[in-house]
């Protein structure tokens, strides 16, 4: 194998590894390497074994080693470069001005993440970009797993993303025009009810046998269709759709369409006990609201078969389907079966702890609405899977929100620093480099605390910059610094050191969200709690302000003693 390619292995699975705590695997590693090399792609079995024996080498390096041969061998892996802009999304097929129609269509099951965010971007900006109009439609056709919480927590979501629908509505208000269609299908003999269990259902389908059911002849099928509203329990009858057992596409093998649900429905209560499933709700719904062009993720490509079936059958008008490629973060896992469990036994403190990838987490982290949409546009219209570092969608929005951020100081492991020959009483310091953000006033009196890390470093007759405010040289180390003012001249060798006045710090807790899962295991030290000091002008923030402290990173004030570490 060439070296070259060798190396860059090796200094891809070094990154990995230092992102998720010391530890790569195979998997994370082979994508990254055909994105390096794409002429890689053919040869990929070729080069598994190398890359399992690099990655095997790297996982045996101490975590500190690894970023120091990182930083010395491959400093150019550590510049974040994300992909530039984009002014637009690739052109729809079929698309007229004025005509195109789209649908953002969740179901009110789980909080909104980073996922429901990129499909309603990209429904929002074909319905712009050709003039149309977007649909917001709850598909809330399964009460088992819906709560009115869900509903207010999507639509929270989106109006904090931007999104602007032209029209809202529920899959469930239409329920009797999905019982027409249903009655239509059994009478066209293109649906059948199924009185099997579970388990001779899903034995058939992998066996491509016929049910016993299918043979049912109208009247048969007109009984049970009335008797599931009312005799049938749950489970007991399910509406299945004359399909191809013997089709390669499992999906066609009589899948189910509608089915008896008992528990309440968050809006209808128990009004309707008989519920379509996905396929047969959102073909129907989808032709009703006149959507052109339906967007989807790839996982839903195998039933774009049933979808057009169902509406050819009903001599309905058929959509456009697209797939794209589903979105999640490295580490950050969007599926609803993990995160419950995370909730539900206390690992996160709620939907909107800032280690997950909820929309609400990420408001409360300090992501912008305007970072999500341009990384989401700079991700393109693609089925290639997106599995991206959450580092690339904090240079988003790194470069948004640092034009607004206030600069404050603030200290860690604080360590008391006197300076002796002290002659300042009161500085006046710009809140923004650049920005005419305006000023605050801070009193001196020559007691400060610098951080332990700064604190560590010095020795006696070492010169130092008290930022924005003098040079001194140290006279005294230990527990208690000393030191005497020299000038104020600007000297670029020498440190320059944040501080925080003694007698006015104020204490905040700062929390620090890091990589969720490492290895597909929850990570238990995936938050970090700092104890921390800052200038009292703190105090006079509103909660919700985001603050760079210097030299430490941007973080969002979460309340008036903690804040949380947004991205350096």
């Amino acid at each position: 194998m060439d070296d070259d390619i060798k190396k860059a292995i090796r200094g891809i699975a070094l990154l990995n590894a230092s992102e998720h705590g010391g530890k790569t695997r195979n998997d994370a590693i082979i994508p990254k390497v055909v994105g390096f090399k794409p002429d890689l792609r053919n040869k990929i079995k070729e080069l598994i074994p190398a890359i399992s024996e690099i990655v095997a080498e790297v996982n045996t390096i101490p975590l500190s080693t690894q970023k120091s041969e990182l930083e010395s061998n491959f400093p150019e892996l550590l510049v974040v470069k994300p992909k530039q802009d984009r002014t637009g999304l690739p052109p729809l097929e079929g698309a007229e001005q004025g005509k195109v129609v789209t649908r953002f269509p969740p179901e009110p099951n789980g909080y909104p993440h980073i996922g429901h965010a990129k499909a309603a971007i990209i429904d929002e900006e074909y319905a712009k970009m050709y003039g149309g109009k977007l649909i917001f439609r709850f598909d809330d056709t399964n009460p088992e797993n819906e709560r009115l919480e869900y509903y207010a927590a999507i639509k929270v979501g989106l109006d904090w993303l931007g999104i602007k629908y032209d029209q809202i509505k529920n899959t469930s208000d239409d329920i009797e025009l999905i019982y027409k269609k249903a009655e239509e299908f059994i009478q066209s003999g293109y649906a059948y009810v199924c009185t099997c269990s579970k388990e001779t259902i899903s034995k058939n389908r992998r066996e491509m046998t016929d049910c016993k059911c299918r043979a049912g002849d109208l009247s048969q099928n007109t009984k049970r269709w009335k008797d599931m509203f009312g005799k049938y329990k749950q489970g007991d009858a399910i509406v299945r759709y004359r399909g191809d057992m013997h089709s390669e596409n499992t999906v066609m093998r009589d899948p189910t369409l509608l089915r008896i649900i008992d528990e309440p429905h968050p809006i209808h209560k128990s009004k309707y006990r008989v519920w379509p499933n996905y396929d047969f709700a959102v073909a129907i719904e989808d032709s009703i609201d006149g959507i052109t062009h339906a967007f989807r993720t790839k996982e839903y490509e195998l039933r774009n078969d049933l979808y057009y079936e169902i509406l050819d059958k009903l001599k309905m008008r058929k959509p456009k389907v697209l797939e794209f490629a589903r979105l999640e973060f490295d580490g950050m896992p969007v599926s609803k079966r993990i995160l419950k469990p995370l909730v539900q036994e206390g690992k996160v403190s709620g939907y909107d702890d800032p280690r997950l990838p909820t929309l609400e987490a990420m408001r409360r982290r300090g992501i912008v609405p305007e970072a999500i949409r341009k990384f989401v546009l700079s991700l393109s219209f693609t089925k290639s899977d997106t599995l991206a570092p959450f580092d690339t969608l904090e240079s988003f929005n790194r470069k948004i929100i640092d034009s607004t951020s206030i600069r404050l100081f603030m200290v860690t492991d604080p360590v008391k620093l006197i300076v002796k020959n002290n002659n300042v009483e009161k500085i006046e310091i710009s809140n923004h480099p650049q920005k005419d953000m305006g000023k605050r006033n801070l009193q001196i009196d020559g007691s400060f605390y610098v951080s332990g890390d700064d604190a560590k470093s010095l020795k006696s007759g070492d010169e130092i910059r008290l930022l924005e405010l003098y040079n001194a040289r140290i006279t005294k180390t230990g527990s208690e610094i000393e030191a005497e003012i020299t000038d104020n001249k600007f000297k670029s060798e020498i440190p320059k050191i944040q501080w925080v006045p003694v007698r006015n710090a104020v204490k905040i807790e700062v929390l620090i969200p890091k990589i969720l899962f490492v290895n597909e295991q929850f990570n238990e030290n995936s938050l970090e709690i700092k104890q921390a000091l800052v200038e009292p002008y703190y105090l006079e923030l509103n909660v919700g302000a985001e603050i760079q402290f210097v030299r430490n990173g941007y973080c969002r004030k979460d309340s008036a003693n903690q804040v949380i570490y947004t991205h350096k």
